[in-house]
C-alpha cells in the first residue's frame, strides 16, 4: 500500500502541517525567490524604472525568456532539496518510500510515462499546427533554443517532481496516514470551511492584513470549537462516527491534494486570459496525477507525465499569456479562450490514459486501491479499529 509507507518512519501530523509550511512556503517561496528578488533589484537599479512585483506580465518581460525561466525554476529545485532534507531527517523515511511501495523506484514506469505524452503532446501540436497555421508563428532560433533546451531538460523534472513528491508523496501519505486519528474528520471540515470563506472574503477585501485578521480569528475559533466539541463528547457521537468513517479513506488525501494542486495554479496568467473555467483542467489534471498514483501504488507514472507535460510543451509552444514564456519552436497567437482544449483532455484524454496505465498494472483491486481504508500495515487490526473507532 502506496500511502502506508508512510508509517515506515515519523508520521505525526504536526510534522507535515510544519513540513508543508517550511518546504513550500519558507524553502522554494522564500528563499528560492531570492535569485530572481536579485535579479529583479538589480535590473530596477540600473534603469530606473520601479516593477510592480504583483505584475507578472511585466516581470516575464524584464529579462529574456531563457533568464526568466531559470531563475523561475531556481524555488523548485530549492523546495526539492529542502523536502529531501525535511524527510530523511525530520520523518526518518527514505526517498524510495516517500515515492512507491516496491522495494525501489521504478524508472521505467516513469520513462514509459514520459515517452506516451510526449508522442502524445507532440502529435497534437503538429495536428492543430496542420489544421489552424494562422494561429501560430515560427519562433525557432537554434541558439536560444540549445539554451533552452539545456534548462529545460535539467531544471523543468525537478519542477514537475517537486510538485508530484509534494502533493502525490508528502502530503497524500501525510494526509492518508493521519486519517486515523479521531478528530481527523473535524480538522479536514473545519480547513475546507476556512479555505473556501477567506476566498470568498478575498473577492471582496483584497488586503493581506484583512486576510491574515481573519486567519487569526479562524485559528481561535477552531480552538475553541473544538474545546466545546469535546466537553460535550461531539467526537463520540454516532453522527461524527458516521462522519468519520466517510472521510477515513483514501478518496480524501486523493480530493484534497488534487483540490489543492489545482488551486496552486490559481495565479497563473492563463487563469486571467481564459477565465476560472480551466481549473477545471488543473484540478483534473490534479486528480488525475493522484488516481494513477494510487492505482499505481507510486508516483514513477505521474513523474514522467508531468516531466513530459511541461518540458515538451515549454519546447514546442510559447505565448504571451502562459506561465512560462520560453523560446520554442513555435508560438502561440490566437486570442486564448476556453474550448475543448481545457474539457476534452479531462473528459476523453485522461480517462483513455488511465485505461492504458491500468492495463499495464492489470487494474487489480482499483476500487481499494481509490477508495479504500489507510491501515498500518504493522497492525493487522488496524483496519476494523479505525470502523469501530
Amino acid at each position: 500500500m502506496y500511502i502506508a509507507q508512510a508509517y515506515k518512519g515519523l508520521h505525526e501530523g504536526w510534522k507535515y502541517v510544519i513540513g508543508f509550511v517550511v518546504i513550500f512556503l519558507v524553502a522554494a517561496q522564500l528563499i528560492g525567490a531570492i535569485p530572481l528578488m536579485g535579479a529583479i533589484m538589480y535590473k530596477t537599479i540600473q534603469t530606473g524604472e520601479m516593477i510592480n512585483m504583483s505584475d507578472m506580465s511585466a516581470i516575464y518581460t524584464l529579462f529574456d525568456p531563457n533568464t526568466t525561466l531559470f531563475l523561475m525554476l531556481i524555488p523548485f529545485v530549492v523546495g526539492m532539496i529542502a523536502l529531501f532534507l525535511w524527510t530523511k531527517f525530520l520523518h526518518k523515511l527514505d526517498f524510495t518510500s516517500l515515492s512507491t511501495s516496491r522495494k525501489k523506484i521504478d524508472w521505467k514506469r516513469a520513462g514509459f510515462a514520459f515517452s506516451l505524452w510526449a508522442m502524445v503532446t507532440i502529435v497534437l501540436t503538429v495536428v492543430d499546427y496542420k489544421l489552424s497555421p494562422e494561429n501560430y508563428e515560427w519562433n525557432f532560433d537554434l541558439n536560444k533554443f540549445a539554451v533552452l533546451a539545456v534548462i529545460g531538460i535539467v531544471l523543468i523534472p525537478i519542477q514537475t517532481s517537486f510538485e508530484e513528491y509534494l502533493f502525490r508523496g508528502y502530503l497524500m501519505q501525510g494526509i492518508g496516514v493521519n486519517s486515523k486519528n479521531k478528530q481527523f474528520a473535524f480538522i479536514i471540515l473545519y480547513i475546507i470551511f476556512s479555505i473556501l470563506l477567506m476566498i470568498f472574503i478575498h473577492q471582496y477585501f483584497n488586503s493581506v492584513l484583512y486576510n491574515i485578521s481573519i486567519g487569526s480569528l479562524l485559528v481561535i475559533f477552531y480552538v475553541l470549537l473544538k474545546s466545546v466539541f469535546e466537553k460535550n463528547n461531539f467526537f463520540d457521537s454516532n453522527l461524527y462516527k458516521s462522519v468519520y468513517r466517510l472521510i477515513n479513506r483514501k478518496t480524501t488525501p486523493l480530493i484534497i491534494t488534487s483540490a489543492v494542486f489545482g488551486l496552486m495554479h490559481i495565479a497563473n496568467p492563463e487563469v486571467e486570459k481564459i477565465g476560472y473555467i480551466i481549473m477545471v483542467y488543473y484540478i483534473g489534471t490534479g486528480f488525475f496525477l493522484g488516481i494513477i498514483t494510487l492505482m499505481d501504488e507510486g508516483i514513477e507514472l505521474a513523474l514522467g507525465f508531468h516531466a513530459a507535460n511541461n518540458l515538451v510543451t515549454a519546447l514546442l509552444v510559447t505565448a504571451n499569456w502562459t506561465a512560462f514564456q520560453t523560446n520554442s519552436i513555435l508560438k502561440d497567437m490566437s486570442e486564448p479562450a476556453a474550448g475543448y482544449d481545457v474539457l476534452v483532455p479531462v473528459l476523453v484524454i485522461f480517462p483513455i490514459l488511465l485505461f492504458i496505465f491500468a492495463k499495464k498494472d492489470n487494474g487489480d483491486n482499483c476500487a481499494e486501491k481509490l477508495a479504500g481504508i489507510v491501515g498500518d500495515p504493522s497492525s493487522q487490526d488496524s483496519i476494523s479499529e479505525i470502523g469501530n473507532e
